[in-house]
This record gives structure tokens, sequence and C-alpha cells, in this order.
């Protein structure tokens, strides 16, 4: 299963040659990020007493679940040369077991290919995400930027839980695990890989 997220370009998002700049492609992908781990994990959840629940109820039909602009907010920015990573909160920041990926999150790599370009317009693009790799301690998500007839970039992250209280990184918890598992597809293409670059505008 994949999530698919409806993304919005900016007139800001554009370079000199009319195309969206690279660096925009990172702030797309941050968006559709936000709203897979925070707005449809945490939705995912059980209620709060519950014993269990039906996280198929709150992502929506099977095989692909949407979303719109996110309403996360990134919390801190890119780190140093060494580190290059960036602190994402969840609602509140506040850190809970029971909820997905509810204190925040870092990001330890990007790979991304653009295949190529996307000009501005009004309508949005579709971002579709998916796992590719659950670890003890990390998980790998994909992403396609597309169109139903093109794709323009292929890219991948590798996500660490973070605990913002000690500012350490974390295991995985059983539920973000299970989350993670419901969108779990190492058979697709993508993850920074797949295509011959048209262009890569600078």
């Amino acid at each position: 299963m994949r999530h698919v997220f409806a993304c919005h370009l900016r007139w800001s998002d554009m370079d000199a040659f009319g195309h969206v700049n690279n660096v925009a492609f990172l702030r797309y992908l941050e968006e559709a990020r936000i709203d897979f781990l925070f707005r449809l994990a945490q939705e995912a959840a059980p209620p709060a007493g519950a014993p269990g629940g039906d996280p198929a109820g709150a992502a929506g039909a099977p095989g692909r679940v949407s979303g719109g602009v996110s309403g996360g907010v990134a919390a801190g920015g890119p780190g140093d040369a060494g580190h290059a990573a960036e602190v994402v909160a969840g609602w509140g920041g506040a850190y809970d077991p029971a909820v997905p990926f509810s204190g925040g999150s870092v990001v330890a790599r990007h790979e991304i290919d653009y295949l190529r370009p996307l000009v501005h317009r009004h309508r949005p693009v579709t971002i579709e995400t998916w796992v590719t790799k659950i670890g003890a301690a990390s998980a790998t998500v994909a992403y396609d930027i597309k169109d139903e007839d093109a794709v323009y970039v292929r890219a991948s992250t590798v996500i660490v839980p973070f605990d913002l209280d000690r500012q350490a990184p974390r295991r995985l918890t059983r539920e973000e695990r299970a989350f993670l598992e419901r969108y779990a597809d190492d058979s697709a293409a993508g993850g920074g890989r797949g295509g011959e670059p048209e262009a890569a505008p600078a």
C-alpha cells in the first residue's frame, strides 16, 4: 500500500530556467513525509484506553491512502555537514509509545534522482510514499513525485526515531513497526533508482 499526497507548487519554487528548482523537491518530500508519519500514523493509532484498533479505518481504502497539504511543522533544521539531519516534531512533541512517531524522528540520509523537469502550474503534483526497509532503529521510505503519465523524481529517505527529551535516537516501537509494515513494498521501483534523468535543473 502507498500513501498518496497532493502537493501544491509555489511560485517561489521556480528557478531562472522556469523549472521547479531541485531544492524545492526536498521540501515536497518533507511535506509528504510529515503527512505520512505524523498525521496518518497518529490517526491510525488506537484511541486512548482502547485495547487495539483497526488502522485501516483511519487509513482509508486499500492500496492508496490520500492526504492533502500537510499541517505538520518542521522543528529545527539541517544539522552540521557531518550529520545532515532534521528534527521533525509530532503533534505537540509529547512522546507516547502507543502513538507511532508521536515524539519525533530525524532524517539520516536522502537519495534523489531527478528524472525530468517539472514546470510550475496551479494543480498539485502527486507524491506516492511507501516503505522499503524496516530495521531495529530506522526505516527507509521511498517516493515518486509524479503525474499519471510522468515521473519527475524518485527518492528515498532513511528516518530514525528520535527522543526529543533525551536528544538521542531510539528504537522503533511495536506500534511504529506495525504501521510501517502496512506500507512495506520492497518490489516497487523507486528509492532513488530507476529511469535515466532527462534534466536536473540547477
